[in-house]
C-alpha cells in the first residue's frame, strides 16, 4: 500500500503464500473472504483502487524458480524484502536454520548488482537494512545465531523444560505415528557417536521397534481402543522403563507413570509442579489446578472466567489433566481416521491445522505432567510448536514506512550516477540502518551505521558474470577453456600453441569448478569434463564458482541464463570479459639467511605424476593443497612432496 500511495510506477509483487486467518489481524488489503487465496494476487487487486495508474504485476510463485534467474533481477531498480519474520535468529526455541529465501534473494541480488532493502520485526522490534554490493554488508556478511538444538536422550528421556516436551511431540512422537514410516536407527547412530548414553541408546533403539507395532495397531483398533494403547505406551510403559534405570535419577527428580483411568476418573494425583521462576505475561489466561490434576481456568484479574469467556479463549484456557486426556483422544482418533481414509499418507505438523495443534498440545502436556513440568495451553505450544513471534500491526506499519523511505533514499542516490553515499564513523551523513529500538519507549525510532562489506564473505565478495548459455550442448570442459581463455583475453577462433604446435598450458591458471557445494571438477578429477551443463544439473538461476587452486585469484561466479533469441552459438560470453581479481594477501615472511639454512641443501626433482581422481575429490569443501608429505628413502633422503606436485630432495 505504501509503496503505491508513493507513486511507484511499475511493481511486480511475488509470494508463494496463501492467505491465513491469522494475517487478518496486521494489514489492510486481506479480508475474511481472501483466506486461503494468492497473498500476491489479492494484494495487487486491492493495492490497485489506491492508484489506478500504477501497473502492478501479480506472481503466485516461489522466488527460487528457476525462471527468476540474475537477468530478471536485473530488469528492477531495486528489491524490497518482506518476507517472514526475523523469529528463526532472535529466537532459539526450536532448531532451524537461516532463511534460505532471504539468503537467495541476497544473492541474486549482489549478482545482479541490483539495491536490496532488507526488513524483518519481531514483537515491537523491527528493523531496516539497505544492502548495497561493494557499499554495504550483505545479508550473508552478517553472523547469524547457532540455531538451538537438543541431545536426543534429553528430548527423548529426561526433559526438563516445557520445550523439550513440545520438541518431542511435535518432532518425535507425531511423526513416529502418523509420519513417514522412516528408520531413526542414523539419528541414535549419530547420538551414540556423539557420546551420548550408550544404555539409553540401545534402549530407545528397542523402543523404535516398538512404536512400529503401536503404529499398525492405531490404524487397525477401534479409536478408544487404540488411544489407551498409546496411551498406556507412552505415558506408562515407557516411564516406567526409563525408572528401571536408577542411575539416571540420582541427580534428577524421576517421572511419574499416568493411569489413564485413574485419570479419567479424577482419581489420579499428579506430581507436584514448581512454581514458574518469572510470572506468565499479562493478558493470558491461569489455571488453578488441584492435586488431582482438575481445576477452574481463571482469569487474569483473579476472577473465574465465565462459560462465555471460556468460549472466547478456548485457545488460551489452561487445560485440566483430564482435559488433556480428553483432548489426546480426540485428536488421535481425527488424525487416525485421515490416514485410514487413504486421501493422506502421512501427516506432518502444521501450526495452522487444529488435529496436529491438538494432538501435540496434548501430549505435550501429558509428558510435562508427567516430568512435573508446568504445562502450556494450546496458543503458547501454537507459538513455541511453530516458532511464532507475534506480529504487532503497529510495528509493521512502521517498518512499512520506513521500507519505502529507505528505497526512496537509495533510488534519489542512485540517480545522481555516484557511489552511494553510506553514513559511517568517518562521514556522518548518507544511508543509515533504520529501526525501532528497545528500552527507550520516549524515542522508539533509532538509526545506526552501516558495516562495511566483511572480506571473507562467500557471496558479495565473489565476481559474478553473465553466462548466457544452452546446457543441453555446453560441456564443462568446454565452458572451463572458454572462461580461461576469455580471461587471457583470447578468443575462440585464435590459437594459443607453443613452438612445437601444442596448446600452451603454461598462463592457464588451475581450477575447481562448484555448483553450490557440490564438486564438479578439479585438476585431479575430470570425469565430468566431457557432460553437458544439463546432464549435471546445472540449469536456468544456477551458479557455477570457478576457484582457483592456488588461491590467487577470487572466485569467480558464472550466473547461468538462457540466450537470446536468435542466437547462433551454443553460449555467450560478456566482452569484454573481466579480469579476475587477485586475493588480497599478507606479506611474505622474510626469506631465511644462508646462515639460517646451514649446510642443507635443497634441490627441486621433476614434478611427479598427476594421481588419479578418487572418490575423496567428491566432498564439497576446497580441499587443502599446502600439506605436505615426507617420506625416508632407502638411500636415507627425505622426499618431501606437496599437492602441486612439486617435489623437494633435501640431501
Amino acid at each position: 500500500k505504501n509503496v503505491v500511495l508513493t507513486g511507484f510506477g511499475d511493481i511486480t509483487l511475488l509470494d508463494l503464500d496463501t492467505i491465513d486467518l491469522s494475517n487478518l489481524n496486521r494489514q489492510f488489503l486481506f479480508r475474511k473472504k481472501d483466506v486461503k487465496k494468492s497473498k500476491a494476487l489479492v494484494a495487487a487487486r486491492t493495492a490497485q483502487a489506491f492508484n489506478p495508474s500504477c501497473k502492478i504485476t501479480p506472481i503466485h510463485g516461489n522466488i527460487k524458480e528457476e525462471q527468476f534467474d540474475v537477468r530478471w533481477f536485473k530488469s528492477f531498480d531495486i528489491v524490497l524484502n518482506a518476507l517472514d519474520n526475523l523469529g528463526e535468529f532472535l529466537f532459539s526455541w526450536l532448531t532451524g536454520l537461516p532463511s534460505n529465501a532471504r539468503r537467495h534473494v541476497n544473492k541474486m541480488c549482489m549478482a545482479a548488482n541490483v539495491p536490496l532493502v532488507e526488513s524483518g520485526t519481531a514483537g515491537y522490534l523491527g528493523q531496516v537494512q539497505p544492502i548495497l554490493r561493494d557499499s554495504t554488508e550483505c545479508f550473508d556478511c552478517m553472523p547469524k545465531p547457532t540455531p538451538k538444538t537438543f541431545p536426543v536422550c534429553t528430548i527423548r528421556s529426561t526433559p526438563s523444560t516445557p520445550i523439550h516436551c513440545i520438541v518431542w511431540a511435535k518432532s518425535y512422537l507425531l511423526p513416529q505415528l502418523f509420519g513417514e514410516q522412516e528408520d531413526d536407527e542414523s539419528e541414535l547412530d549419530q547420538a551414540a557417536a556423539q557420546g551420548e548414553n550408550a544404555t539409553e541408546i540401545a534402549n530407545l533403539r528397542k523402543e523404535a521397534r516398538a512404536f512400529r507395532q503401536v503404529r499398525d495397531s492405531v490404524l487397525s483398533a477401534p479409536p478408544d481402543q487404540a488411544a489407551a494403547l498409546v496411551f498406556n505406551k507412552v505415558f506408562n510403559e515407557d516411564i516406567k522403563r526409563l525408572l528401571s534405570m536408577a542411575d539416571m535419577w540420582k541427580a534428577r527428580k524421576p517421572p511419574t507413570p499416568l493411569d489413564r483411568d485413574l485419570i479419567l476418573t479424577d482419581k489420579f494425583v499428579a506430581p507436584a509442579v514448581p512454581a514458574p521462576s518469572s510470572s506468565e505475561p499479562s493478558g493470558r489466561a491461569n489455571a488453578n489446578v488441584t492435586a488431582n490434576g482438575t481445576g477452574s481456568s481463571t482469569i487474569p484479574n483473579g476472577g473465574v472466567a465465565s462459560s462465555s469467556n471460556q468460549a472466547k479463549l478456548k485457545d488460551q484456557r489452561q487445560l485440566s489433566l483430564k482435559d488433556n486426556v480428553q483432548l489426546f483422544n480426540e485428536s488421535l482418533s481425527r488424525l487416525a481416521a485421515r490416514l485410514g481414509s487413504g486421501k493422506e499418507t502421512s501427516i506432518s505438523f502444521d501450526k495452522d491445522d487444529p488435529d496436529t495443534l491438538d494432538f501435540v498440545t496434548a501430549t505435550a502436556n501429558l509428558r510435562a505432567t508427567a516430568y512435573a513440568i508446568e504445562n502450556k495451553t494450546r496458543w503458547e505450544v501454537k507459538e513455541m510448536a511453530g516458532n511464532i513471534i507475534p506480529a504487532i500491526a503497529t510495528t509493521n506499519a512502521i517498518i512499512s514506512g520506513l521500507i519505502v523511505l529507505q528505497a526512496l533514499h537509495i533510488l534519489r542516490a542512485q540517480a545522481t550516477n555516484k557511489p552511494f553515499p553510506v553514513a559511517s564513523p568517518a562521514q556522518g551523513s548518507g544511508i543509515r540502518i533504520a529501526g525501532l529500538q528497545a528500552g527507550k519507549p520516549s524515542v522508539p525510532l533509532a538509526t545506526y551505521y552501516v558495516s562495511p562489506p566483511n572480506p571473507s564473505c562467500g557471496i558479495c565478495r565473489d565476481q559474478y558474470v553473465p553466462f548466457q548459455c544452452d546446457p543441453a550442448q555446453v560441456k564443462l570442459g568446454e565452458l572451463i577453456g572458454a572462461v580461461l581463455r576469455a580471461e587471457r583475453g583470447v578468443g575462440e577462433d585464435e590459437d594459443m600453441e607453443d613452438a612445437d604446435g601444442e596448446e600452451d598450458e603454461s598462463e592457464r591458471r588451475e581450477v575447481s569448478v562448484y555448483e553450490g557445494q557440490r564438486l564438479l571438477s578439479d585438476p585431479d578429477m575430470d570425469d565430468n569434463l566431457g557432460r553437458t551443463l544439463e546432464s549435471l544439473g546445472c540449469t536456468r538461476g544456477k551458479f557455477l564458482t570457478i576457484v582457483d587452486e592456488d588461491e590467487v585469484f577470487e572466485n569467480l561466479v558464472l550466473a547461468l541464463s538462457p540466450l537470446p533469441d536468435g542466437a547462433t552459438s551454443a553460449f555467450i560470453l560478456p566482452s569484454p570479459f573481466p579480469s579476475p581479481k587477485q586475493h588480497a594477501r599478507p606479506k611474505p615472511p622474510a626469506p631465511a639467511t644462508t646462515e639460517d639454512a646451514g649446510d642443507t641443501e635443497i634441490v627441486v626433482a621433476e614434478p611427479s605424476k598427476k594421481r588419479a581422481a578418487s572418490e575423496d575429490d567428491l566432498r564439497p569443501a576446497k580441499r587443502a593443497r599446502t600439506e605436505e608429505h615426507p617420506e625416508e628413502t632407502e638411500d636415507g633422503h627425505i622426499i618431501i612432496s606437496d599437492d602441486d606436485d612439486d617435489v623437494m630432495e633435501v640431501l
